[in-house]
């Protein structure tokens, strides 16, 4: 039945750390993860459009940038249309002069030539054999000599290698010469590239067909026709996402696009999603491992909260139950206290009877004398031993009265070794019956004490039955009474010593409790140690108690040399 209670009881306790653990993830982590979840998810929204917004600021600059540097050139090449004269410019060494010039920051022109209306040139410098070439069929001639300037797409023209021109017009005395520039390719290639991101990122250049001005730096060639070239003429940076081949998979990629607007050329700048976002994929990770750490440290901390409060409920609970227990074992003792009162009193009577019988019968031997002289000894010896007995009753029943009533104690003088022989002399014809031997080893140099000697009695038979029984089951044993000073000489130390069964550590401490026995049914009331300890502390001692299993147990009594105050002025 007990241990069906103690199940339940346990089953209790597990749903109770259970709702304290669901309670405490609901009220904190659920609305921490959310909030967490949530700002994460605004976070790398607003960091996401915060570096898109980057990437276009960017992308919008470098076209600039681009733009100026085509418009710088084809402005050199105008003013010096201007501010020359074919003849000037014809003159020798004059033409390599100004290419130097225009190149003397970096090399940005690779030739520079004139050509006159009929498509011949009048005056080239550069690295390549042109001097004899005609351009009157080449389309960049036509759109000069229609516009008046012209900056060309990429074309391989005579020299058999991609390269684009800029040209300007002049008029000069009714007649019409081109100015004409090669734009250093790989120069003009570097450019557009200083705005690369990253390791897979990649600027390039489209012309208005979709053909690569410059090359991408992963796939696709010059002047060839890029994939999927869908673009259309706007004047903003636009942003899409595409699905690209990397080796044998597919990667998706941020392409970032906008148009020059002389040439109309089309710079793009792509680059991988994963490589772009990568900061903000790790700020998040940073985030999250730090939400859901702290979500763990609030567990671990709320399991071991929830685990101390269950523990301390549980020894409340138990605390509970010892006091109801100690309330019931109270009443029961209250009832055995009436009882023996009545007891007590019924018993008083017939002692008294015998007493007076006693004394007819010693009356009696005087007024008639035994003639048997052994008879008449042993007729006295018996008397005496009549009259001990029935004092000794005298003494039980008053110790009951005490028990019941809490009478008052009657204080003497006590001779602590003189009354632990009495005990073991009266207790020693019974011990020997069970093969049991009395060892005492007794201080002769020990004071008297204060104290109840026959609630001390009552102390010391208790002990010394409890230390016979304990040998029952070996029929030989051995029992040792030691009296000693104690340490601070305020009192005197008695040990009562057996070689016994022992007592089990789960039960060494109750022993103390009221009606708590392990004897079979019948055999004890579980009254006798609780009695003791009530009356060894109202005498203003303490008894400590060690046990072995199977080695035996050793009862520790210390009495104070005089008792507490209130307790000798009852006496």
């Amino acid at each position: 039945m007990d241990k069906r209670i103690e199940n339940k009881k346990n089953i209790q306790y597990s749903h109770l750390f259970r709702r304290f653990i669901l309670l405490t993830m609901i009220c904190s982590l659920v609305p921490l993860l959310l909030a967490g979840w949530v700002i994460n998810i605004r976070y790398s929204r607003f960091a996401r459009e915060r570096m898109e917004k980057t990437l276009e600021t960017r992308v919008d600059y470098h076209r600039k940038i681009i733009e100026i540097f085509l418009k710088e050139n084809k402005t050199r090449l105008d003013f010096i249309a201007r501010t020359h004269t074919i003849a000037s410019l014809k003159a020798k060494d004059q033409l390599n002069h100004i290419l130097k010039s225009l190149n003397r920051d970096s090399w940005t022109l690779t030739d520079i030539g004139i050509i006159d209306e009929n498509g011949d040139h009048m005056a080239y410098v550069g690295p390549y054999d042109l001097m004899d070439k005609n351009y009157i069929d080449t389309f960049w001639f036509k759109e000069v000599m229609e516009r008046g300037s012209y900056t060309s797409d990429m074309f391989m023209g005579f020299r058999k290698e991609p390269h684009f021109v800029m040209a300007v017009l002049k008029h000069e005395n009714g007649r019409r010469w081109i100015l004409r520039a090669t734009v250093n390719t790989e120069c003009f290639r570097s450019l557009v590239e200083n705005v690369r991101i990253g390791k897979t990122g990649q600027v390039y250049i489209l012309n208005s067909k979709g053909i690569y001005q410059t090359s991408p730096s992963s796939g696709g060639e010059i002047m060839t026709l890029a994939p999927g070239f869908e673009s259309k003429l706007h004047g903003d940076v636009t942003f899409r996402f595409l699905e690209a081949n990397h080796t044998d998979r597919k990667v998706r990629q941020i392409v970032c696009e906008t148009w020059l607007k002389d040439p109309r050329w089309l710079l793009v700048v792509r680059v991988n999603e994963n490589e772009f976002f990568e900061e903000v994929r790790y700020a998040n990770r940073a985030t999250l491992v730090s939400l859901h750490l702290s979500a763990l440290i609030i567990l671990i901390v709320t399991v071991l909260i929830t685990r101390h409060m269950v523990s301390v409920i549980k020894r409340g609970d138990r605390e509970v139950e010892q006091m109801n227990e100690q309330l019931i074992q109270a009443g029961k003792l209250a009832s055995i206290g009436e009882l023996s009162a009545g007891v007590a009193h019924e018993i008083n009577n017939p002692l008294a009877i015998i007493m007076t019988e006693i004394q007819l019968l010693l009356d009696s031997k005087k007024r008639t004398p035994i003639t048997d002289q052994a008879f008449g000894e042993q007729f006295v010896d018996s008397l005496d031993q009549i009259d001990k007995q029935v004092l000794r009753c005298k003494h039980i029943t008053r110790n009951l009265l005490k028990f019941a009533r809490r009478t008052h104690s009657v204080m003497e003088t006590v001779d602590i070794n003189v009354f632990l022989k009495e005990v073991i002399d009266l207790m020693e014809r019974e011990a020997k019956s069970d093969g049991i031997k009395f060892t005492p080893i007794l201080d002769d140099s020990l004071p008297t004490i204060l104290s109840d000697p026959s609630q001390l009695q009552q102390v010391f038979l208790n002990f010394i039955n409890n230390a016979i029984e304990a040998h029952e089951d070996n029929g030989y044993g051995v029992i040792t009474l030691t009296t000693g000073l104690a340490k601070d000489k305020n009192g005197i130390v008695i040990t009562v010593a057996d070689t016994g069964s022992g007592i089990s550590h789960q039960d060494i401490g109750r022993i103390f409790d009221p009606f708590f026995t392990k004897k079979s049914p019948g055999r004890g009331t579980g009254l006798g140690l609780s009695i003791c300890y009530s009356i060894v502390k109202q005498l203003g001692g303490y008894i400590h108690v060690e046990s072995e299993m199977g080695k035996g147990t050793c009862f520790t009594l210390t009495f104070p040399l005089k008792p507490p105050e209130d307790l000798n002025m009852q006496g």
